[in-house]
């Protein structure tokens, strides 16, 4: 599973970052460097993973570490399904 390239789709989707994530790799950080990925912003993403890749996510899953960059949030993605 190419988790990285999913998380620019769904970040590119629902952020409407168009072709701006076209240049993400997994460093690129997210939270406090995109002025989109706000906290409004991860409700939705979360929101997309669950659909997406048919997951829940608690509350008490959820830490800032996640969406520090596109790698982080492709490994939390992972680990959430396997």
């Amino acid at each position: 599973m190419d988790t990285v390239n999913l998380v620019k789709d769904i970040l590119g989707s629902q952020l409407q970052l168009m072709g701006r994530v076209d240049s993400f790799t997994r460093d690129t950080p997210l939270m406090g460097a995109l002025p989109e990925f706000d906290s409004m912003a991860v409700v939705i993403v979360l929101t997309a993973i669950e659909e997406e890749f048919g997951v829940g996510v608690d509350d008490d899953e959820i830490d800032a570490d996640i969406f520090e960059t596109v790698g982080s949030l492709a490994d939390f993605i992972e680990n959430k399904v396997l």
